[in-house]
């Protein structure tokens, strides 16, 4: 009787063993499932295909979008998120100002898109309509339809521009863009890992927030105790402007003044931050980390 009694704990013991073993090799399946599954959202979001930049993308690595004639004196540098309210004050102020400068020969722009809006107020609008603008070079009407994305600019907070359909409807104020082809480079996102490389650039560059820009490599917007006007920058420009010099800087606009009635809009500095501006500047985007101001990173893989 106490051998049967040690055979049937022994054959209980056996069965508790493999029941652990089987359960301990099931759970560590899961965890490798659920490692591998987030892992490969990662690489998703961080890795979305090879970069394909849009045609007669120029400057460093070719993260710059060209407007204006070749061999103009002077280059304006933009880095813009086309979600960012204050790059839509910049826009609104010098538009009538820069086009006029194209037009004669003086001044050419290079654009760098960012997406830092998506990094701080969530979505895929800054990317999204950054490709499609990108989709707009390669039909040879980026400009146009950079000016038309600005002009429809949603509300920061409304990630409008995250949706084709919302792109492409634009894409029909711009003659001769809403093509078959321009259709396929939006939907299929062409440019999209293009607009991350760029987006990168600029958190490497340190820059304060957006719009950043520089003109012949200085910050037009730093001196606060003479700031940046349209007509001070065709001054500059035409070579009428008095003591006009100034070395290269890394910075953006500084907050000067409110975006609605402003020359020298301020940049982007964190949508859910308090302006550290005492000018008291209401737009309201994003800044890249260790910048100092804002709370978001910017990061479009979010």
């Amino acid at each position: 009787m106490e051998r049967e009694r040690q055979k049937t704990r022994d054959k209980r013991r056996r069965t508790l063993v493999v029941a652990a073993a089987v359960v301990g090799v099931l759970g560590l399946a899961t965890v490798v499932g659920v490692i591998a599954a987030n892992s490969g959202k990662g690489d998703k979001a961080s890795k979305a295909g090879p970069v394909v930049g849009p045609s007669g993308a120029t400057g460093k690595d070719a993260l710059a979008i060209q407007t204006g004639k070749d061999g103009a004196k002077h280059t304006l540098t933009v880095w813009e998120d086309f979600r960012c309210p204050a790059c839509k004050a910049f826009e609104d102020n010098y538009r009538t100002t820069i086009h006029e400068l194209q037009a004669k020969g003086l001044l050419n722009v290079e654009y760098h898109l960012v997406t830092l809006i998506d990094g701080n107020m969530r979505g895929t609008g800054s990317l999204n309509a950054a490709n499609a603008a990108a989709c707009a070079q390669d039909a040879g009407k980026f400009a146009e339809y950079h000016d038309v994305l600005f002009q429809n600019q949603p509300q920061e907070v409304d990630d409008a521009y995250a949706k084709n359909a919302k792109l492409l409807e634009l894409a029909g104020k711009v003659d001769g863009l809403d093509t078959p082809e321009f259709r396929a480079c939006v939907e299929k996102g062409t440019h999209n890992s293009w607009v991350a490389k760029s987006h990168e650039a600029f958190r490497a560059g340190k820059f304060r927030g957006t719009p950043t820009v520089l003109l012949d490599g200085k910050d037009i917007f730093s001196d606060q105790s003479n700031p940046i006007t349209p007509q001070k920058l065709k001054e500059q420009v035409e070579g009428t402007a008095a003591g006009s010099g100034g070395g290269a800087a890394k910075a953006s606009p500084s907050a000067s003044a409110s975006a609605s009635g402003s020359s020298s809009p301020s940049p982007s500095a964190g949508a859910k931050a308090k302006s550290s501006s005492k000018t008291g500047s209401p737009t309201a985007g994003g800044t890249p980390k260790g910048s100092g101001t804002g709370t978001g990173t910017g990061a479009e893989e979010d």
